[in-house]
């Protein structure tokens, strides 16, 4: 298979620290299939935008960072929009950061069939997992399509020993409701290879850019959760013997 050359790149961050552990290099690729309604970066959905770069530009440029890895245990993170679009990219250049001893880790909500992601996954370290709503109906309300290839993912991820990080925004109204979150923690307790479970309350951060855009911002009225949201939340989690951060 002749492996592509380019990277259709929305945008990059040298020395993230949020994305994974350590110091991270943070590529940020073009393109989404989602429609996330609390998105706060709807400036990435368009597959045409951003810079086109080499994978060799791109892990030139990568290279540069290789003593902040190694001090702080970081690596690459590629995120989006929805990485996983560009998947050919993805094995390209996670095998080539494998090839310089850097470490692999991929932020995406795991809409991406799995035989796409057969080609990428050998060269992945870690995986943050964006779960939005385990209610395949409130998902699609909430990012314009179905959970299944994402629930599909997480399963793949767990079969083949990939670390897995998981993420759930807590949007009140629209996956906060505890009968939900019951049915996510018993599908967690499946996985066998989860190492951390961020729960991330929403916020209106990305508000600006949908109004520059000319976008409507449905949640306009919806406001983040409440600590003690967040705390009864947290303690459903608790109940499953899940810790949450």
């Amino acid at each position: 298979m002749i492996m592509p050359s380019k990277a259709r790149v929305h945008s990059i961050e040298t020395c993230g620290t949020v994305d994974g552990p350590g110091i991270r290099y943070i590529l940020f690729l073009a393109g989404c299939p989602l429609r996330c309604k609390y998105c706060h970066n709807c400036d990435t959905w368009k597959k045409d935008i951003g810079e086109v770069m080499t994978i060799d530009e791109i892990m030139a440029d990568v290279i540069k960072y290789k003593p902040y890895f190694k001090f702080s245990k970081g690596g690459i993170t590629v995120s989006g929009g929805e990485p996983t679009l560009q998947w050919p990219v993805l094995e390209e250049l996670f095998r080539q950061c494998k090839l310089e001893g850097i470490h692999t880790c991929l932020d995406t909500s795991g809409y991406c069939d799995l035989e796409n992601a057969e080609k990428f996954l050998p060269y992945t370290d870690l995986v943050l997992l964006d779960i939005k709503q385990i209610n395949e109906e409130k998902h699609r309300i909430l990012t314009g399509v179905s959970n299944k290839k994402t629930l599909a993912f997480a399963k793949d991820l767990s079969a083949r020993k990939i670390a897995m990080w998981i993420r759930y925004v807590v949007v009140p109204g629209y996956s906060d409701d505890p009968k939900d979150i019951e049915e996510l923690c018993r599908f967690l307790k499946t996985l066998n290879n989860i190492e951390r479970v961020e729960l991330l309350p929403y916020h209106k951060m990305g508000v600006s850019k949908w109004k520059e855009m000319g976008l409507d911002y449905e949640l306009e009225h919806v406001e983040p959760p409440t600590e003690e949201q967040m705390k009864n939340i947290r303690e459903i989690f608790e109940k499953y013997d899940i810790q949450t951060y």
